[in-house]
């Protein structure tokens, strides 16, 4: 499987996108601006609360390929943070009282500066994140030591585990990752993250395998660890539900199998005033690989950057400027807002 880019796909230009998510649907169904629904609850325009994570996307490229992918990620994708820019981050980031520091991509791993950034973002004293897709640690006998690694500057780690199956994971991510995804996770059990009484926190991330929003968070993380601790003997924290949100590969997968509307009308539908309330954007500042800033990650892979009232690249990093800006909206913005929320860290209410 290719990325979109790689493909040319028509899907992987933003604008394209845009215009999918803004139009009437070829059944003459327009949704709802997104925007409106924020006003009938006094809550546009919305606006930042206080800065508290510092998302960065140090790049593209991943080991794997996943049919859901809002990066449209990839072997084939060559976007890299270089270390110039991981500098600007950290000069940012000793300005503000950030608390943590969120490190996503592609596979974050596979910068070659990944390492050093972390040791830095460490010696600021920052709580770190790292997104890892778990099979990049058994992919290649260089990343064999990333479980040490992480123990040793004390990484918050997130995995993707889309199910506690091989079928439904590997029909989602590829064939042979649920295996590889329960041998890393043994490899991080078995330096103490997930276990009990370790300071080593192991999150599972659940997206649903298809045009359905996930079920309750709370019966998943029980049903999860029940069954990978039954069937393979692995024990992790906590498991965020995440609604796979409309746009790249997964808008794509709506498109081509004609769930969108469906799936949309199920997103406006559930519109949520307390998820409205508590969306990441309003605490959460996100850094593309290149170095430009956008509200949230989702606004990033659709190019949407933060309002013009504020500095629009991390080297002009000015947190009272971005304070005080509207954050960008659109309709993709209703997979946020659904039902009991949805943020990286899971349902928001």
């Amino acid at each position: 499987m290719q990325s979109l880019k790689r493909k040319n796909h028509e899907l992987a230009d933003t604008l394209i996108q845009l215009e999918v998510l803004n139009k009437a649907t070829q059944q003459g169904i327009q949704f709802p601006a997104f925007t409106q629904k924020l006003r009938d609850i006094n809550l546009f325009p919305l606006k930042p609360t206080q800065l508290e994570i510092f998302q960065v996307n140090v790049g593209k490229m991943c080991n794997q390929v996943c049919k859901h992918c809002h990066v449209d990620a990839g072997p084939d994708r060559k976007e890299i943070m270089t270390r110039a820019t991981m500098q600007q981050c950290l000069d940012a980031l000793a300005l503000t009282n950030v608390k943590t520091v969120d490190l996503t991509g592609g596979a974050p791993e596979m910068n070659p500066d990944f390492r050093w950034f972390v040791e830095e973002i460490s010696k600021l004293g920052r709580e770190i994140i790292v997104r890892c897709n778990l099979t990049i640690i058994v992919a290649n006998k260089k990343y064999y030591d990333l479980p040490e690694f992480f123990k040793a500057h004390k990484v918050h780690v997130i995995s993707s585990l889309p199910y506690f199956s091989a079928a439904r994971t590997n029909a989602q991510r590829g064939d042979g990752v649920f295996e590889d995804s329960v041998k890393a996770l043994k490899m991080l059990n078995a330096v103490g993250y997930g276990q009990e009484g370790s300071d080593l926190v192991l999150d599972l991330v659940y997206n649903p395998s298809g045009a359905f929003l996930p079920a309750s968070q709370g019966g998943l993380e029980k049903e999860f660890k029940q069954k990978l601790k039954q069937g393979f003997g692995i024990d992790f924290n906590n498991l965020f539900a995440i609604t796979n949100l409309p746009i790249s590969r997964f808008l794509d997968y709506l498109l081509e199998s004609k769930n969108y509307d469906g799936y949309m009308e199920k997103l406006v539908n559930a519109f949520n005033p307390v998820a409205a309330t508590n969306v990441m954007c309003r605490n959460t500042i996100s850094v593309s690989w290149d170095g430009f800033m956008y509200d949230c990650d989702f606004n990033q892979m659709l190019d949407l950057k933060v309002a013009k009232i504020a500095p629009q690249h991390i080297s002009e990093f000015n947190e009272a400027a971005l304070n005080n800006r509207s954050i960008v909206l659109n309709q993709h913005c209703y997979g946020c807002t659904a039902g009991a929320g949805s943020s990286c860290g899971g349902t928001t209410t």
